[in-house]
């Protein structure tokens, strides 16, 4: 006897196939239970304690939820146009200085891909209709921003920073003040070359500093870092 399969039968398979089955089996809210639940709270009657609450985190604008206290630099970041989809939320997951360079989460990020995968599952359950989400099919990413540890170990020369930073300078300013615009100096290096990686690879949503990282080459990244953080 031939049977047929509904599309919808079949999309739901793919769905749950590979890392999707973590969350199946408890990884995704173990995870959670693990890394976050001691500062967020998620589901039924949840508020903002040390972090906001996580509901409806898909979608989401950075810094957006009422009544919780954010870092100017997350206010700052959701004003450039971070959403939280399953990519931005893996690399934030990752490494939360990839994409908002100083914040106040005191995390230092989870560098198990499937660990991320999982938890990523999990939260999706928990926003308003995650199955029309865009993010909502793959549940496995790559790392982001992937920038390759030899990029790290690169030393840079701060001679050649000062003489690349003009155009920082513009919007920058040296004396470190912030009027609408934030301080780069003192930077620790890994930081600062973390932050134009993810400008670059447009993974954060500001489009004049995505187009002047995009001009950088590795070692030019390198020495505006060791440039800007021997500045105080």
């Amino acid at each position: 006897m031939r049977r047929s399969f509904s599309i919808a039968a079949i999309l739901t398979a793919l769905v749950l196939s590979g890392p999707a089955l973590a969350q199946d089996n408890g990884a995704g809210a173990a995870v959670f239970a693990k890394h976050c639940k001691a500062c967020h709270q998620l589901g039924d009657g949840a508020a903002n304690r040390i972090g906001p609450q996580l509901n409806g985190i898909f979608g989401r604008r950075a810094g957006a939820v009422d009544g919780f206290a954010y870092s100017q630099p997350m206010l700052r970041t959701g004003a450039d146009g971070l959403i939280w989809t399953r990519e931005t939320l893996n690399a934030f997951v990752e490494n939360p200085k990839s994409m908002v360079s100083r914040t106040k989460m005191t995390f230092r990020g989870l560098a198990s891909g499937d660990e991320r995968a999982a938890l990523l599952t999990y939260l999706r359950r928990f926003s308003d209709n995650p199955a029309n989400l865009p993010g909502s099919q793959p549940t496995a990413l790559p790392h982001n921003p992937d920038i390759d540890p030899a990029i790290l170990a690169l030393v840079g020369d701060p001679e050649y920073g000062e003489y690349l930073s003009s155009d920082c300078k513009t919007c920058h300013q040296v004396s470190g003040a912030a009027d609408g615009i934030p301080a780069i100096t003192g930077w620790l290096e890994e930081d600062f070359v973390i932050a134009l990686h993810a400008y670059k690879q447009k993974l954060r949503p500001h489009p004049v500093m995505q187009m002047m990282a995009a001009r950088l080459s590795d070692e030019e990244i390198a020495a505006l870092a060791a440039y800007f953080k021997g500045l105080n």
